[in-house]
């Protein structure tokens, strides 16, 4: 497994759009698995829809409500930016 961590931008295969992981490293660590919320760039900002920008340049609206928990042993996931 990859060492993902909170705040890794990271791309899943099956979807289209890139995602953010929050959950903490600690639960990452002990479940071998993380929480993520997409990152759409064509999403309004508002309450639930929070702008984020990563090192590399990747930037969108990460969508709260959407959170979706991703077991990186079952799907293919690999880091393509962090959170600045």
């Amino acid at each position: 497994m990859n060492d993902f961590s909170q705040g890794d931008i990271v791309k899943i295969v099956g979807f289209r759009s890139s995602f953010l992981v929050v959950s903490k490293n600690a639960f990452i660590r002990a479940a071998h698995m993380f929480h993520v919320w997409p990152l759409l760039s064509n999403a309004t900002e508002g309450p639930l829809h929070i702008r984020a920008v990563g090192v590399e340049g990747t930037e969108g609206f990460v969508i709260c409500e959407q959170i979706k928990l991703i077991d990186p042993n079952v799907r293919s996931c690999r880091r393509i930016d962090r959170l600045s």
